[in-house]
């Protein structure tokens, strides 16, 4: 039975990602979210009194720093704990840390908003991340969140390890 769900499962990838239907599993074209993103992004920051605090990189990231911390900074090669909660443009949220004491990742090992987010935080610093979908799980739909999503991260840095 678990042979297969997974060949079912790999079949259902890649026919679902291409763009003819699963003819031609070559022709695996994810959408470009950028420019909807954008938009989403800079409409969250004006609504919610933002846009004088955001920083913009030339990525598409955006990220709002509210203490910049004290502490040792994060590398791309760095372990680090982190308290966050991850949601959407419309408040859903996603994902969060279970404690305070945050949760443990290797840099390395997340999505590239992260990896270059996080090092812009030293130990004990705190702020927002607005990741644009090309940054994060593009156009995957990941659990409950949509393809071509924007992430926003309420990020606390607890501790790195370089």
């Amino acid at each position: 039975m678990k042979k297969l769900l997974a060949v079912l499962f790999t079949i259902t990838l890649f026919t679902s990602c291409s763009i003819d239907g699963g003819k031609n599993p070559e022709t695996i074209v994810p959408k470009d979210y950028s420019a909807e993103n954008e938009t989403q992004i800079t409409e969250y920051l004006a609504k919610n009194n933002l846009t004088a605090k955001a920083q913009a990189t030339g990525t598409g990231l955006y990220f709002i720093i509210n203490e910049q911390g004290t502490g040792k900074q994060a590398s791309a090669s760095s372990t680090v704990t982190i308290a966050y909660k991850g949601y959407l443009t419309t408040g859903t949220v996603f994902d969060q840390s279970t404690t305070s004491d945050g949760s443990t990742f290797q840099l390395s090992r997340l999505i590239e908003g992260w990896r270059e987010g996080i090092p812009y935080f030293k130990e004990g610093g705190s702020g927002v991340l607005l990741i644009p979908a090309h940054l994060g799980y593009g156009s995957t739909k990941v659990g409950d969140i949509p393809p071509g999503s924007v992430l926003i991260f309420d990020i606390k840095v607890i501790s790195v390890t370089n």
